[in-house]
């Protein structure tokens, strides 16, 4: 991998954990902030995604317009779940474990149902997640489980993560068997997120300035970083680096998150939970190295 490649996926982890830290601060404003966001997104996105149509990035069929729809869905449950699970846990207990979770549910569904057989860096980095995720949830002591704010941060990093695992397949077999562009893809997800959401905000539409107070400029930022992170994984793999290591390496945003957590949000982290992260982010990678 070259050192541009390696910067660019290293600036989008970062950039990755930021819009999350922003989300968190902008927790209270649930579906309505993530309505916000994602119109902005796609608003910001357009010309560009205007562009690649025209240039005939994507040619349209019934296939490609189930995908999408379907896409959006998911994307949609995952901000939701996302939002919800930074109401109710610490950054630096949600952010990791929903990272963490995807990869873990996706090589679990391989073996189980697919009947994938198991190396040994597969098991060897299950194991790891799962230490991980125990280590962040509890800071090493298992009977925090008892504590409604340690199972809260635990079920709803999961649930999110399950929703990443579901939108990462559908996403590959979009860009990959039916051959539609990435950016377009993101968009038009998009897309169908705003259009899910919008009749269900403006039923409550007298909710949206209490939700959205002091939260515009976090919106807006949200909306523009949240794109960019995955724009800048797409050009890496464009100028040659490979997908065997560019997925593993992004799984460094874990850590910055739960940095982030603690130097900005001033939550607990401690060693723990810290060793934690670095345990579930070298099972993700022993996960990529099973591949």
């Amino acid at each position: 991998m070259s050192y541009t490649a390696l910067l660019l996926i290293v600036l989008a982890a970062f950039i990755h954990a930021t819009w999350n830290l922003l989300a968190k601060r902008a927790s209270q404003g649930g579906p309505t902030f993530v309505l916000v966001y994602t119109t902005i997104s796609a608003l910001a996105y357009l010309p560009w995604v205007a562009w690649l149509i025209w240039q005939g990035a994507t040619r349209w069929t019934l296939p490609i317009l189930v995908c999408i729809a379907l896409s959006g869905a998911l994307h949609l449950a995952y901000s939701l779940f996302l939002q919800r699970g930074y109401q109710v846990a610490d950054l630096s207990v949600v952010y990791p474990i929903a990272r963490g979770s995807g990869p873990l549910l996706s090589t679990l569904g391989a073996f189980l149902i697919l009947g994938e057989q198991p190396s040994g860096y597969g098991l060897a980095g299950l194991v790891a997640i799962v230490s991980g995720i125990l280590l962040i949830s509890t800071q090493g002591n298992l009977a925090k489980f008892r504590q409604p704010a340690a199972r809260s941060g635990l079920r709803w990093g999961m649930i999110t993560g399950t929703a990443i695992s579901g939108y990462t397949v559908v996403d590959a077999y979009g860009v990959k068997l039916l051959g539609i562009h990435p950016v377009v893809l993101d968009w038009c997800a998009n897309l169908v997120r705003v259009v899910i959401l919008l009749p269900w905000v403006l039923a409550r539409r007298h909710l949206i300035r209490s939700r959205m107070k002091g939260n515009w400029w976090l919106a807006m930022a949200v909306g523009l970083l949240s794109p960019l992170s995955y724009i800048l994984v797409l050009m890496a793999l464009q100028i040659g680096a490979p997908l065997s290591l560019t997925a593993p390496a992004r799984e460094m945003s874990m850590m910055v998150g739960a940095l982030f957590g603690m130097i900005i949000l001033r939550e607990k982290v401690g060693p723990m939970r810290l060793l934690g992260c670095a345990i579930l982010m070298a099972g993700v990678i022993l996960l990529g190295m099973a591949d």
